[in-house]
């Protein structure tokens, strides 16, 4: 049990110190880092949404939200 506890905090640790990066930046940078991530989804989405209307399958899901 001991050893799967062990296992188990060093495999948790390893996620927390992939998130811990992120800790050095400070505020305003994260913000323009995910304002950035933002608009480019929106434009990808936006492209979607453009050849999905030709389509017309992606258009009915959209409207089911």
């Amino acid at each position: 049990r001991e050893k799967d506890r062990e296992r188990a905090q060093s495999r948790s640790g390893n996620k927390g110190k992939a998130g811990s990066k992120d800790d050095g930046l400070t505020p305003e940078q994260r913000r323009e880092r995910d304002a950035k991530a933002l608009q480019e989804k929106a434009a990808k989405k936006a492209a979607q949404a453009a050849g999905g209307n030709t389509a017309g399958g992606a258009g009915g899901s959209k409207n089911k939200k």
